[in-house]
């Protein structure tokens, strides 16, 4: 199984990558680290997470407040956002 990001959610990983990096050196490395693991975890177990809204389910992000949403099909497994939980919540709503 292969997965893409919707290119705002790819725009949203990069920035808090960024954001990270200037907090601490190094700290965006392990950032995206961490959320990289979470997408080969849903991509181990796609329907292993909640659904949200339809059919969008949300891992969460292990030492980071992230969340990775995400669609999936037969094939792919499509990141909707890489969501910072303490955002309004239904911001990436119009992303599917």
């Amino acid at each position: 199984m292969t997965f893409s990001f919707h290119p705002e959610a790819e725009t949203e990983f990069n920035e808090a990558i960024d954001y990270y990096e200037r907090k601490d050196l190094g700290l965006g490395y392990v950032f995206a680290v961490e959320v990289n693991a979470t997408i080969q975890r849903i991509i181990a177990f796609p329907s292993a997470w909640p659904t949200l809204k339809g059919e969008i389910r949300r891992a969460l992000v292990r030492r980071f407040p992230y969340g990775v949403l995400y669609a999936m099909t037969e094939s792919e497994i499509k990141v909707v956002a890489v969501m910072y939980l303490h955002r309004k919540p239904d911001y990436w709503g119009h992303r599917v």
